[in-house]
């Protein structure tokens, strides 16, 4: 192991930069591995064993309190610029498929009619509310099941949310930096409030400020990790604190299931509860990695992928699953496949073979529209950023580094 990476190095908290940190690269690959598979297979139990979303709002949150080293206004631009074109894009594919398919917004009923239609339009392009889409469209015994439409636009809630969190990070960094702990607690104090039924919003409103309510706290904790102030928290005292609100949010569960039991997608307090805590613990013991340790390293290239097309994977890894649908349907057409001994073992081998066909759907999705994200963000468009770059980039750091010693 080289002593870059088996040395763990302090975040850079300037906001001029200092490199990736491989650590918070790791977290947020595995983060989107458990979006997808727990969208292919549904088990409630991932739910509980890696808080995907959560982790993935609380490192957006240490990323934007970095950048808010610089003016907001600035900031907030630079993170739209990076949301918005690849949801453009996502957007046009997506209504273009649901026009196609007999949808009309302006005459859905639930909907509205005349400008109030239209006007629901413009969250795909800019997503402050929920972008509308039919639940069922087109048959349920057609290519595609009815609920295609709904499915695929499913994962375009984080964006609303992650929107919001932007937008109010400016607020929110100071009221942190004020009273960090009351500012950490009042999200999980509202999705109380909420989940108790002392307060009730109905609709679209009444979804999105409970789930700024539900992740709100780990959006702040980022702002704790990047500030340095979860590094001063005696690491017993963290971890007694965060098992203590983990246990809280599991009893919660057990009294509180929804129809798909310990799934904590339905179950806001709990979900945040949970969520929170698990964050604490992960960012409590945050290594620092400038590069991934050595058991890891096989994996460098797949992580430092996953995080340069991170909004692409997440935007259409949804639409894709539902694809692998139809293509593995045409298997039971191929000859060996016609007894019935043999299509009974794809009926029960189904689900892996669509994680199987998955993934290179996903990889034709990450060529054709990944580097929308670089155009994005400023840089030249790449195919497959695999981390060649990121390498050379470090080679160099290491040639000056090396060259100033004595």
């Amino acid at each position: 192991m080289t002593q870059a990476a088996a040395t763990p190095v302090a975040p850079d908290r300037s906001g001029t930069g200092g490199g990736r940190d491989r650590y918070l690269d790791l977290l947020r690959s595995l983060a989107l591995l458990r979006v997808v598979v727990y969208h292919l297979f549904g088990w409630p139990w991932l739910t509980v064993l890696f808080p995907s979303m959560g982790v993935m709002f609380a490192l957006a949150g240490s990323l934007t309190a970095r950048s808010l080293n610089r003016p907001a206004a600035g900031v907030i631009r630079s993170r739209l610029r990076r949301l918005l074109p690849p949801l453009w894009l996502f957007g046009a594919v997506l209504l273009t498929m649901m026009l196609t398919a007999g949808w009309n917004p302006l005459k859905d009923p639930d909907l509205g009619t005349g400008w109030t239609g239209r006007a629901q339009l413009l969250d795909y392009v800019l997503p402050v509310g929920a972008p509308p889409y039919p639940e069922h469209l087109g048959s349920a015994s057609g290519l595609l099941d009815d609920t295609w439409a709904e499915q695929a636009a499913g994962p375009l809630w984080y964006l609303r949310a992650y929107l919001w969190f932007v937008l109010l990070s400016p607020l929110l960094l100071g009221a942190f930096r004020r009273a960090p702990l009351p500012t950490v607690l009042a999200p999980l104090a509202l999705t109380a409030v909420l989940a108790t039924g002392l307060l009730r919003i109905p609709g679209e409103t009444g979804n999105a400020v409970t789930d700024f309510a539900v992740y709100g706290g780990c959006w702040i904790l980022g702002f704790a990790h990047q500030e340095g102030t979860l590094a001063r928290v005696p690491r017993y005292a963290a971890v007694s604190l965060s098992c203590l609100v983990m246990a809280v949010g599991l009893w919660w569960a057990s009294g509180h299931q929804g129809p798909d039991g310990w799934d904590l997608n339905d179950i806001p307090l709990a979900q945040a509860c949970w969520s929170s805590g698990a964050v604490v613990l992960l960012l409590q013991y945050s290594p620092s990695w400038r590069e991934l340790p050595a058991p890891l390293r096989r994996w460098d290239s797949w992580i430092t992928l996953s995080n340069n097309r991170a909004v692409t994977i997440y935007l259409w890894h949804n639409m894709l699953i539902m694809a692998t649908v139809p293509i593995i349907d045409e298997a039971y057409n191929l000859p060996f496949l016609a007894s019935d001994r043999a299509s009974g073992l794809l009926d029960s081998t189904y689900g892996f073979w669509m994680f199987a066909v998955v993934w290179p759907l996903i990889a034709v999705a990450v060529v054709a529209f990944g580097w929308v994200e670089d155009v994005a963000a400023g840089r030249r468009a790449r195919v497959w950023p695999s981390g060649p770059e990121r390498r050379r980039a470090a080679s160099r750091r290491r040639v000056r580094v090396n060259s100033a010693a004595p």
